[in-house]
């Protein structure tokens, strides 16, 4: 029985070794197995970290890149206006009062006396300055009723005009931002066809959209300002349909609330503003002969400004 008994034990010893040696063996694997899921996870975890990176260091980079454009022939964040051509201008016979159709300030006709004019060392232009924003209802009112008698002045020499685009409504068009996206093409026209930008600028207020509306798309605005006039309609439609001076105009506008540049802490409160020789028009929008008015009233007073002892007024 002892020889049977010496036989048993290292069985029995031999069968817990290999239990224990096998517990051990799934262990291991276990522990295998989970380190290789918490690396995997890592590793995971790392791309996404560092795609996210990537994509966030390209946007910073590409936006830093790609400078603010400003505009050419700009002043002040104003484009002045050197040509009235290209403007529908009212062309029939003057009426027998001596009034054109689309305003009501006379005409002179051929039979008329002369009127005795200033000549410009008598009295300087006057500094006629718009702001405007194309989905304003009286920025529309003022251009339509004052678009003549402006281009006369300026063709004449006697004043000097000058719009600044902004972009005040640009919350009133569904989205679309087109407060924002006229400016800027008043802009683009401004810059590659500056001669056409009176007509665009006139023709923009005429086909002004309704406030709330989606208003003209980019393509809408480039073939506008070709209809105007401009030149070089591929890079003007290029520069229209890339929005490419819609920040500056943003930039623009918020510098207009702050304060208006030549001005005795002026401040840009709603369009249109027009200011003559540093002065705001409080006057009514749609009536030139009211603005007309105002601007006599102040070139008269810069006039006596600078000359104490005026020379009498020539009479007829």
């Amino acid at each position: 029985m002892s020889s049977d008994e010496s036989q048993n034990a290292p069985a029995a010893s031999e069968r817990r070794d290999a239990v224990r040696e096998k517990a051990l063996q799934v262990k291991a694997q276990q522990s295998r197995q989970r380190a290789i899921r918490t690396a995997a996870f890592a590793t995971a975890v790392v791309a996404v970290v560092a795609v996210a990176a990537v994509v966030v260091t390209w946007a910073v980079s590409s936006s830093a890149s790609k400078p603010l454009l400003n505009p050419d022939n700009v002043t002040d964040d104003g484009f002045v206006v050197n040509a009235v051509t290209g403007i529908a201008l009212a062309g029939d016979e003057p009426a027998p009062d001596g009034t054109v159709e689309g305003t009501e300030t006379p005409v002179a006709t051929p039979e008329a006396e002369p009127t005795p004019e200033a000549t410009p060392t008598e009295q300087p232009a006057v500094d006629i300055r718009v702001y405007v924003d194309y989905l304003s209802a009286g920025s529309r009112d003022f251009q339509l009723s004052n678009v003549q008698q402006l281009s006369q002045w300026v063709s004449e020499d006697a004043a000097t005009l000058t719009y600044y685009p902004v972009a005040m409504l640009t919350a009133k068009s569904n989205g679309t931002k087109y407060s924002l996206r006229a400016a800027s093409a008043a802009a683009c026209v401004a810059t590659h066809s500056p001669d056409s930008f009176f007509a665009f600028n006139d023709a923009l207020l005429r086909e002004q959209p309704a406030v709330d509306s989606d208003g003209l798309t980019d393509s809408e605005l480039a073939a506008l300002a070709i209809a105007s006039g401009s030149a070089s309609p591929k890079v003007v439609r290029a520069c229209i349909e890339d929005q490419a001076f819609a920040s500056w105009a943003k930039t623009a506008t918020d510098r207009a609330l702050d304060g208006l540049p030549d001005t005795d802490g002026v401040a840009l409160t709603g369009t249109p503003m027009v200011l003559v020789n540093g002065t705001p028009y409080v006057g009514a929008l749609d009536d030139p002969q009211e603005f007309a008015q105002f601007v006599l009233t102040i070139a008269s007073d810069a006039y006596y400004e600078e000359s104490p002892t005026p020379s009498p007024t020539p009479t007829p």
